[in-house]
């Protein structure tokens, strides 16, 4: 076959190109053909395959997520934002801490370990890219139901790819969610999130400039895993009607990456290279063309220097390949030498191949043949931009009529002890403790709260105790019954989580996760919960610094609930004065921050008792959540309460059975007047939380409530080995543990 040059295409315009087997549309095959002046390269044309796919150029939601920075609050913190592999805030003292959310569902489906692996990998390095060791992660995950045999085959693993990989690293888990619905049943969700600490000069991006500087491909060897992978994978929908993309899923080498992380360090602590791009979806396409496109000239790269695990490979497999743990750095003449020494002092393969021209052209040469002459912004930032029709579908009105508050409630004090007893032993409410035990939650000795706390927590400095906390959070119940609410209802958890700990909110991640862009009632969900959450992180004043769109998560027809995942990172002066959940001394006070209505739409009562999603999701008050956040920073630094639970999903009764559980403790309730029994136990009114409070501290910290307008009821007392829910039931611990810990291992088993 002979090689088809830049030449060989400009004198060929009529050969027949598979561009749509690549998943390109007409339209966009022409307009390629426009921006070059001639038919593209077989070279070209996988670049600009992968590049323009859903999952590289964000092109169904673009125009919706610049609503992101158009709404942007004021923030000192923010350092980078948008736009880079992640973003950077600044936690003081020197210190700036970057983080992402992304999401690798499809691959995670077809190969749950590899998927599962490779989507920590990856996130990895991005945060790595930035100029950030790595110091935790957070994987917030969607299964079908959990009782279906396809849950068996994915979910363990899932869980051991995020483990294995994880603990390989050593880096600790540290947070997430487990979530069973039957709508992921085909679609599962596996977001990762990383955490990474550095000072505020350590900051690199991905941009190539300095006309001589050197192109250095340098980790593991390229293979034929993963050609096409992520980036055409997570690009359509799975259909059984027809055959569908499932190209290899990336495989991983955790301890090739670990290698990687430690050299990468060294390299940036002797400030060696000038910008920097990890090598995830689209691979080499993706690196050279945002390095390029994202600097002050052009590029050269001679491709076949790319040292290969398969030497079979053409040029564009090696361009559209997705093999794992590698990076791109640019770097002066000078220092490649000692960029090199590093590398092989590590034993990490390095090698020159290619340099950053004066031009404006992004050059790949195959053994002296050019075969890629492209404008690199073509390729990595001007693609496609789709104002996808929307529509709010039809059945969203009869949806919200089906209203939750009149199914049927438990008549008898028994039947309310057997309501809590089954929705606590729920799989979504029950302990995830059979999946985190797989998870080294302490490894670097640096965590300070772990799962099932409300947030994880780092520490970042060993001298002062400065320290991070980052919570995960997204209902697809809520959202589905109303995205906008539903999205700010995720953001709002996420933000009480991680004030509930004593950590004050900074900014977020967001992993949106939906069904195809191209059903308006879908676009119609995300157009709806982006605005949702722009709306929501300007009153809270949390800037979104970064994350990820996952669109294409539906089987035929039927797609998942429209789940926004937000993940919220908040700074602690003092990780001493963290706030766990766990309730652990006898005699505390407790008390219930906020009000609670009669909210039940999309809740766990309703769902577990009743098989029943329908009505409107819990009111959001955004003002009343940053009063509540404030309040318990307050009381978390002043020492005023020993344990805080935020109320979300399970209600107040589901707060008090973990907070019990993880403390070895009893509480004993009373209703208040006025309340009914079963709406204190199972609403989930946002904007609540449960704290203990010292009988020392009580009269500071209700004065503090009042004075600043939040309402505070003292519903009872920390004490004994059972939650005794005064003149209505009481549930020993040891039964209540029984209940909550056996259902994962047994549905797993």
């Amino acid at each position: 076959m002979t090689l088809d040059t830049v030449k060989h295409a400009g004198e060929t315009p009529d050969t027949e190109q598979p561009w749509a087997e690549l998943g390109l549309k007409q339209d966009e095959y022409e307009r390629i053909r426009s921006i070059l002046g001639r038919r593209p390269t077989g070279a070209e044309l996988a670049m600009y395959s992968v590049m323009w796919s859903e999952h590289c150029s964000y092109k169904s939601s673009k125009v919706h997520l610049r609503q992101f920075g158009e709404k942007a609050p004021e923030n000192d913190a923010l350092l980078v934002g948008i736009g880079e592999n992640a973003g950077v805030v600044d936690v003081g003292q020197g210190y700036a801490v970057t983080f992402k959310v992304e999401s690798h569902n499809h691959p995670s489906y077809i190969e749950p370990y590899q998927g599962a692996a490779t989507g920590v990998g990856g996130i990895v390095r991005d945060i790595l890219a930035m100029g950030a060791r790595p110091v935790a992660v957070m994987d917030p995950l969607r299964f079908g139901a959990a009782d279906h045999p396809d849950t068996k085959r994915v979910l363990p693993g899932v869980v051991a790819g995020i483990g294995g990989y994880g603990n390989c690293l050593g880096l600790p888990n540290i947070g997430g969610e487990v979530v069973f619905d039957a709508c992921y049943q085909g679609n599962p969700l596996v977001n990762a999130l990383c955490v990474g600490v550095m000072k505020h000069e350590d900051i690199h991006l991905a941009k190539a400039s300095g006309a001589g500087n050197k192109v250095i491909l340098y980790g593991a060897r390229t293979g034929g895993d993963g050609i096409g992978g992520v980036s055409v994978l997570a690009s359509e929908t799975f259909d059984d009607s027809k055959p569908t993309k499932r190209p290899a899923v990336q495989v991983g080498d955790p301890f090739q990456e670990k290698l990687l992380i430690e050299c990468t360090l060294e390299i940036f602590r002797e400030d060696l290279v000038d910008g920097i791009q990890d090598l995830g979806g689209a691979g080499l396409s993706c690196a050279t063309s945002e390095l390029a496109s994202a600097g002050s000239g052009g590029m050269r790269v001679e491709l076949d220097r790319v040292h290969l695990r398969d030497a079979t490979l053409s040029p564009e497999e090696i361009l559209m390949s997705e093999s794992q743990e590698r990076m791109c750095a640019i770097v002066e003449p000078g220092k490649v030498d000692r960029f090199l020494e590093i590398c092989e002092k590590w034993d990490v393969i390095a090698t020159v191949i290619g340099e950053v021209t004066d031009g404006e052209r992004l050059e790949i040469f195959w053994h002296g043949e050019q075969i890629v002459d492209v404008p690199p912004r073509t390729v990595a930032h001007e693609g496609p931009v789709y104002e996808r029709p929307y529509a709010r579908p039809d059945w969203q009105d009869a949806l919200q009529a089906d209203d939750a508050n009149k199914l049927a409630r438990p008549a008898t004090a028994e039947e309310l002890r057997e309501q809590v007893l089954k929705v606590i032993s729920s799989p979504n409410q029950a302990s995830k403790s059979w999946i985190t035990d797989q998870y080294d939650r302490f490894v670097q000795g640096n965590t300070v709260l772990a799962q099932p706390e409300d947030s994880g927590m780092v520490r970042i400095d060993e001298d002062t105790n400065l320290g991070v906390a980052v919570a995960t959070d997204g209902n697809g119940r809520y959202a589905k019954l109303d995205p906008y609410a539903g999205a700010q209802l995720a953001l709002a958890e996420s933000y009480r989580n991680v004030a509930a700990s004593g950590a004050r909110p900074l900014a977020i991640s967001n992993c949106l996760n939906f069904g195809s862009p191209e059903d308006p009632a879908v676009m119609w969900q995300f157009a709806e919960a982006t605005r949702g959450l722009a709306d929501g992180c300007l009153t809270l004043g949390t800037p979104v610094t970064g994350g990820n769109v996952s669109l294409y998560n539906q089987t035929g027809e039927t797609a998942i609930h429209p789940t926004p995942v937000v993940a919220v990172l908040g700074v602690i002066d003092d990780v001493n004065r963290r706030t766990p959940i766990a309730f652990s001394d006898e005699g505390h006070l407790l008390y219930l921050l906020g009000d609670t209505k009669e909210e039940l739409g999309g809740s766990a009562w309703s769902q577990v008792v009743h098989d029943h999603l329908g009505g409107l999701p819990p009111a959001v008050d955004l003002d009343r959540e940053k009063l509540l956040g404030e309040i318990l920073i307050s009381a978390s630094r002043d020492g005023m309460v020993d344990a805080a639970h935020d109320l979300s999903d399970g209600g107040l009764i589901q707060a008090l059975a973990e907070s019990c559980l993880r403390g070895g403790k009893g509480a004993r309730v009373v209703v208040p007047d006025g309340i009914d029994p079963f709406v204190l136990l199972f609403s989930e009114s946002a904007g609540r939380a449960v704290v203990a409070v010292p009988r020392s501290e009580e009269l500071r910290f209700t004065d503090m409530c009042g004075a600043r307008g939040l309402p505070a009821a003292r519903i009872g007392v920390v004490d004994g080995e059972a939650i005794d829910i005064q003149g209505q039931f009481s549930i020993p611990l040891a039964e209540l543990r029984e209940a909550h810990e056996a259902t994962i291992p047994a549905l797993i088993a």
